[in-house]
């Protein structure tokens, strides 16, 4: 079995996997997916697309989602470094609409958080830099893409870092509230 756990989170639907990293004097190896593991454990999905991004410390990315019908599901993992990872609910028919979870991801602790489809998704570097793999169940499509802006005070993510790095695009996202009412 190369998981040690499948957690879900505050937002059940959120899941914190831990992966065994079989080690020695030559290094590691670690399974980061296997689609009868993921089944056992209630994770039906088929990912189409793999994404890698490198960023520096205080760079935040997000929060981004795509709208139905290309919703993503992401099972994110940092490579490199130590990340602050947010999923946001979007689903409108959600009991647990606009709310979030954070969690820490480093390479010194192997873990992995699955976000299913309907979730905007964002994250911030802590350390030097970082090196994030993402795998998603929906190809990319630029008319479907969406995204909150990062310090919506109706979200009220407590980012872990204060002046964060931002692209222009970024910047520019919609609210939580004018998203909603689309």
């Amino acid at each position: 079995m190369p998981f040690t756990f499948f957690k879900s989170l505050e937002i059940p639907e959120i899941i914190l996997i831990e992966i065994k990293n079989f080690q020695d004097n030559r290094g590691y190896f670690m399974e980061t997916y296997k689609k009868s593991e993921f089944l056992d454990n209630g994770i039906d999905v088929d990912f189409v697309q793999d994404n890698y991004s490198f960023s520096v410390q205080n760079v935040l990315r997000g929060l981004h989602f795509q709208k139905e019908p290309y919703s993503q599901g992401k099972l994110v993992m940092p490579y490199k470094g130590e990340i602050f990872d947010v999923a946001v609910d979007m689903r409108k028919d959600s009991p647990t609409l606009g709310k979030w979870i954070g969690i820490k991801l480093d390479t010194g602790k192997p873990q992995m958080l699955y976000i299913p489809p309907g979730f905007a998704h964002g994250f911030c570097v802590l350390s030097k830099d970082a090196i994030i793999g993402y795998k998603v169940t929906a190809e990319f499509s630029p008319s479907s893409d969406c995204g909150i802006i990062w310090n919506d005070p109706d979200i009220g993510v407590k980012w872990p870092i204060a002046n964060p790095i931002i692209s222009d695009k970024d910047n520019k996202l919609l609210s939580f509230k004018e998203i909603i009412e689309m």
